[in-house]
């Protein structure tokens, strides 16, 4: 009797273990320039203004919808491999860790310098630490906090929520999923329906939820935060072995840069005049078709990013195999090294063009001589920064799991 043969191995998608490196590069990016423009922020350099803000704008609508749609990817990957039991106790010590290191040591400094900025404290570092641990203490910002690794809290809590039903919906896309996306992708209008589709549920919690929940990052009270990060999470985790979904993306990728690029260039004047342009009843029609305007903006964005990975993107170096794991230790160290860095640089005198790449430069370096001299060469700190121990095999990468 001949024995069945083996269901073919999801090809290994290089692109997407590149694509998590440089969406967390470009959040790393985005959180030096918070230290530059107008908007509230835990410390602010002297040179304040508006001049990056068309930059930070165009970014700020995908930057973390597309982090959350390769989490997806990955949970996929990782959830067929793995299964849901070992998935949840995994993903609890990898991400937990981090999450509790990060709030009680990395993140301290952030709020310590924020205080100190606002004059509601003038001690050291040392001083402030006891009080930032002590639940109790009566200061504007809530202590201990998580700040930036708010994705983290989220990625693990989603993490547990989807766990026990992860095998079923790997199997449902396997089945009943695959018709329903070889229908809906794999026909001559399969790109035009990658484009707009899946905007809808966007469009909708635009409607529903935006005008009543305002982002907190709290976890509590932020539905409609929740509502868009567990769906693209969720868009992420369904289609990630579908491959009709996956080239309907590759055909789109002409259409999804010309939206992009079209989209910008006429969102980016009314961002800049958004205030005035809410408050004008002549201009006040035009609010709604630039807010449904900016989700199409955002989805085009992703797809076009995913494009051009599969094109480009799509082949192992030495660079990705080390970055695939420097990437996490980076992320969670960034935003403290930009805050310290920045809180000191601010106060030298320096010119904006002098401070602005001393900032990135100190970021970017900080990130890349601590977990290269340290975190990775020091067995305890590595699972603090999500690593795994030392010794034990290569840190997988999160998003291209070859299947099992």
């Amino acid at each position: 009797m001949t024995e069945p043969s083996p269901a073919p191995a999801f090809p290994r998608r290089y692109d997407l273990d590149w694509l998590r490196i440089i969406a967390f590069g470009l959040l790393i990016f985005y959180h030096t320039g918070m230290f530059y423009v107008t908007w509230g922020w835990h410390v602010k350099s002297v040179h304040v203004g508006t001049g990056a803000e068309w930059a930070m704008m165009l970014l700020n609508p995908w930057r973390l919808a597309l982090l959350f749609f390769i989490s997806g990817v990955a949970l996929r990957f990782a959830a067929d491999k793995l299964g849901a039991s070992t998935l949840a106790r995994e993903r609890a010590v990898r991400l937990g860790l981090p999450i509790l290191f990060g709030m009680a040591v990395i993140v301290a400094p952030q709020s310590w310098l924020q205080l100190v900025e606002n004059g509601e404290f003038s001690g050291s570092f040392w001083q402030f630490w006891p009080h930032y641990l002590d639940f109790g203490s009566d200061y504007s910002i809530t202590t201990p906090t998580w700040n930036h690794l708010w994705y983290v809290v989220y990625l693990l809590v989603y993490t547990l929520i989807l766990a026990p039903v992860a095998g079923l919906l790997s199997r449902f896309m396997t089945g009943s999923g695959a018709r329903i996306t070889r229908v809906l992708f794999a026909g001559r209008w399969g790109p035009l329906v990658a484009l707009t589709l899946p905007v809808t549920p966007f469009i909708l919690y635009r409607f529903t939820l935006d005008p009543y929940f305002e982002t907190t990052h709290a976890l509590t009270n932020d539905w409609a935060n929740h509502a868009h990060s567990l769906t693209i999470l969720l868009m992420g985790f369904l289609l990630a072995k579908d491959r009709n979904f996956w080239s309907a993306t590759r055909r789109a990728l002409p259409f999804a840069l010309t939206g992009v690029l079209v989209l910008g260039a006429v969102l980016t004047p009314l961002w800049a005049n958004w205030d005035a342009m809410a408050e004008n009843p002549d201009w006040n029609w035009l609010v709604w078709p630039a807010r449904i305007a900016r989700i199409f903006y955002a989805w085009l964005a992703i797809v076009t990013m995913l494009g051009l990975a599969q094109r480009y993107l799509n082949r192992p170096s030495r660079a990705l195999t080390y970055m695939t794991e420097a990437i996490f230790p980076w992320y969670i160290l960034h935003q403290t090294i930009t805050v310290m860095a920045g809180f000191w640089l601010t106060r030298q005198g320096l010119s904006v063009w002098v401070e602005a790449p001393l900032v990135i430069l100190a970021t970017f370096g900080g990130c890349a001589l601590l977990h290269e001299l340290v975190i990775r060469r020091v067995g305890f700190l590595r699972p603090l920064f999500g690593l795994k121990p030392k010794g034990s095999k290569p840190a997988e990468r999160m998003a291209v799991l070859v299947q099992q």
